[in-house]
């Protein structure tokens, strides 16, 4: 099994910047360090400004991958 298989997902498609970054903080405090998250956006301000945070916020973003109108970003406690 994959390691991407075993990540949790936050699917925050529909939810606009700063609500998704909200929501995404709550998932990571719920998580144990070392451990990652991938969240799926669809809100271009969110995909910019969340890894922003989380990087503020002493988390590391292990990846951002980019597609048409989504997005899919690995942030690591």
């Amino acid at each position: 099994m994959s390691a991407e298989a075993t990540r949790p997902l936050l699917d925050l498609r529909g939810i606009k910047c700063p609500l998704s970054w909200a929501r995404a903080k709550l998932a990571l405090e719920t998580l144990s360090r070392g451990q990652e998250v991938d969240l799926l956006l669809d809100d271009a301000q969110g995909a910019r400004d969340v890894p922003r945070a989380a990087e503020a916020e002493g988390h590391h973003v292990a990846r951002v991958i980019a597609e048409p109108g989504l997005w899919r970003i690995t942030i690591e406690v």
